[in-house]
């Protein structure tokens, strides 16, 4: 990483003593990078992904920059695991100041989960879904929540019916709605909380296509390889880029009172139609929570959805 993303963020200065904040994915990728960030700005950062060896790892680096920091380790394809992971942030935290959904990635295979759900849909969408929810009452007023989701869900259009099935199954199909969906599921967040009183936010983010995520290994025949050659050359999103897009969401002044927003390039862009739809995501929400058998979170709810372009851009002065 030839630059911290805190500098590409702007946010060196930021002073994150006390803050609580738990990294979904962060044991590789921009995860990884955004946690480490997050702990040399003094923030207490829960590290979590599937593996423990890499998890102990980032612990490890974490606490070289002064970081209280721990590990837990869950199967975004379980939901008895997401409920641990919030059981477990709910004992080490007395507040959380920010909740990044990252975990996810693109799968070559259709199946389903436990759940009967398809597999990339539950993982990139109803697990944060269900974590989110299960960590409401644990937000302190003035958290944020950053969900990573993508340029690629545009040309998706939301079908819920196809998630409860894996056939027909396209990996980039399923990615690119998965992705729509976290777009949905931020802006519907962010109207909610808005609704309720809450002073939270939530915003979401596309991180660029970055060779050095892990993403590319998802990728069929030759295109790892390829992908990952692509990170010599000039000009193509880094891993540091895309933790700096987080950080930019997650901890800048700038963005503190920024909620129902799509960033990219560190400025709030209008996403897909598709992604602007109010009734689709009031019907993606009811419907995810129907899916997981759980109460639906953040029920009282208006008839206004967030305007497409709604409030100031962030990246003007």
């Amino acid at each position: 990483m030839s630059e911290h993303p805190e500098r590409l963020a702007g946010v060196s200065e930021v002073d994150c003593t006390g803050l609580q904040a738990l990294v979904t994915g962060s044991t590789s990728g921009i995860g990884r990078a955004a946690a480490l960030a997050l702990g040399r700005l003094g923030a207490d950062v829960i590290v979590h992904g599937r593996d423990p060896e890499a998890g102990a790892a980032v612990v490890e680096e974490l606490a070289g920059t002064g970081a209280d920091a721990t590990f837990v380790q869950a199967d975004f394809a379980d939901v008895d695991a997401v409920r641990d992971l919030a059981a477990a942030v709910r004992e080490e935290t007395e507040g959380l100041d920010l909740l990044v959904n990252n975990a996810g990635g693109l799968f070559r295979d259709g199946r389903l989960t436990d759940a009967g759900i398809e597999y990339t849909f539950h993982v990139n969408h109803l697990s944060p879904y269900l974590l989110t929810a299960d960590l409401l009452d644990q937000l302190s007023e003035g958290a944020r929540v950053v969900t990573t989701a993508s340029g690629a869900h545009k040309g998706a259009s939301l079908n819920l019916e196809r998630v409860q099935g894996s056939d027909p199954y396209t990996g980039f199909t399923a990615y690119s709605h998965s992705k729509l969906a976290n777009v949905l599921f931020a802006r519907e967040l962010a109207r909610r909380l808005d609704v309720a009183g809450r002073e939270v936010t939530s915003n979401s983010i596309h991180p660029g296509a970055i060779p050095g995520s892990g993403f590319a290994r998802f990728l069929p025949g030759p295109l790892p390889g390829l992908f990952q050659r692509l990170e010599a050359l000039p000009g193509v999103t880094s891993v540091a880029d895309g933790a700096a897009e987080i950080l930019f969401v997650g901890v800048s002044p700038r963005t503190a009172e920024v909620s129902g927003r799509y960033f990219f390039g560190q400025q709030a862009r209008t996403p897909s139609a598709a992604a602007r739809d109010g009734e689709a995501a009031r019907r993606l929400w009811t419907e995810s929570a129907r899916m997981l058998d759980i109460e639906e979170p953040l029920a009282k709810r208006d008839q206004n959805p967030i305007a497409a372009d709604e409030g100031t851009d962030p990246s003007e002065p």
